[in-house]
């Protein structure tokens, strides 16, 4: 694998990455003072009239909520350098594994959960992509809540170069994804490092509303996503995680769900989706909530965390094609409610987590998943009140504009 070129210029990263998030952080600000505004009242935000310039249609996106969109959007109008590398094929290796010190060479690697070897650091592949899916759901974001061309350009750009340009743009493929030293050069678990690429098929769903995006990019980044698709269908490594039956397989889920649904194929999307009941819900969660396969981790809080989040995000791309999981649960009680009815009690502080977390104890990893759930718990009075204890977000968090429904 090689780097064939770097998407901007230093001037212009520095734009990306230093100009456009403080302009969508007065934005995020702005509306977070607005939801405690409304809060103090008994109320939520107002709706006002929307002038959309030369932003028309609404946004098609799937875990983004429309309406809380418009409704923030609708009030901010009222009111270190670093390059774009995109590569032939992406390439990453896994993070938990180590030296072998039985052996002169090292080789083959072994495993220590949870502890992460600073090597993966020399290949920036998935750091690379994910400061990418980042920028370019900032500008995308930014260009819709401003009105500011100029934003929805770069973004288009950075897509260009990554999905696009035949002399840039990534192979549709994760074929060596968290390859181990003397084992395997990929496997299969390596797609959980394009789980960021959900939120980016969000962003491109917010730039067709902009000029700057033409139906021509439009078609092209949408074949990416189908061949990237099929391979995720049909590879080995695709089917082995799949296969998956921890955070790994949700996440899976989620990417073909998400980008099934992006390049119209929600009869996937809704097959994986009514699948996820018995082969993710049934399957992780016991009828006290508990996700054993995330508790044995040397991160259990982390990943007990991480896999709920990603549970609640199948459950918000079922709405999207009348696959209800929010509500789903067997006949012994096994449901996204009843894990975050056993988490709660932990990130409000009204238990103690006792299970290994070797890397410090977070319980505000769990709060944008309480907040996001609030509306799905009305007749859960247990469950509200523990949601109700969790602290409202910064002003300045991006949760403000992006992650809370609003209805």
């Amino acid at each position: 694998m090689r780097a064939l070129m770097a998407v901007t210029t230093a001037a212009v990263a520095v734009q990306a990455v230093q100009a456009f998030p403080p302009t969508l952080a007065r934005y995020e600000a702005s509306y977070g003072e607005a939801r405690r505004g409304a809060a103090r009242e008994g109320g939520r935000p107002a709706t006002v009239a929307l002038g959309l310039g030369s932003l028309n249609d609404q946004p098609r996106v799937f875990l983004l909520d429309l309406p809380s969109l418009a409704k923030a959007r609708a009030l901010v109008r009222a009111t270190d350098t670093f390059s774009l590398p995109a590569w032939i094929a992406l390439k990453s290796q896994a993070p938990y594994w180590w030296p072998n010190p039985r052996t002169p060479d090292g080789l083959p690697y072994v495993q220590r959960d949870g502890e992460r070897n600073p090597e993966i650091n020399k290949i920036i592949d998935h750091q690379s992509m994910d400061r990418m899916a980042g920028a370019v759901e900032t500008l995308a974001l930014t260009a819709y809540f401003g009105g500011e061309e100029k934003y929805a350009q770069k973004a288009a750009q950075l897509l260009r170069a990554w999905f696009i340009d035949p002399a840039t743009r990534m192979n549709p493929h994760l074929q060596y994804g968290q390859g181990i030293p003397g084992i395997t050069t990929g496997r299969g678990i390596g797609l959980i490092e394009t789980r960021g690429l959900t939120r980016m098929v969000d962003a491109v769903g917010v730039l067709e509303t902009t000029d700057a995006w033409t139906a021509e990019n439009d078609r092209a980044v949408r074949d990416w996503f189908s061949r990237f698709l099929t391979w995720m269908r049909e590879s080995k490594n695709g089917r082995d995680e799949s296969a998956a039956k921890n955070n790994h397989g949700t996440y899976y889920d989620l990417q073909v769900a998400s980008f099934a649904l992006f390049v119209d194929r929600p009869e996937i999307a809704r097959e994986v989706l009514a699948a996820a009941r018995q082969k993710r819900i049934a399957v992780q969660i016991e009828p006290d909530g508990r996700q054993p396969l995330e508790l044995a981790r040397t991160r259990s809080w982390s990943y007990s965390v991480m896999n709920i989040n990603g549970l609640t995000q199948l459950a918000d791309l079922g709405q999207r094609v009348h696959v209800d999981l929010r509500h789903f649960a067997t006949r012994d009680g096994r449901s996204i409610r009843g894990a975050l009815r056993y988490l709660a009690p932990y990130a409000v502080g009204e238990r103690t987590w006792t299970r290994q977390q070797i890397s410090g104890w977070t319980p505000e990893e769990l709060f944008p998943v309480l907040r996001h759930a609030l509306y799905d718990v009305t007749e859960d009075r247990v469950l509200i009140a523990l949601i109700h204890k969790v602290p409202p977000p910064a002003p300045a968090d991006r949760a403000n504009l992006t992650n809370i429904r609003v209805h």
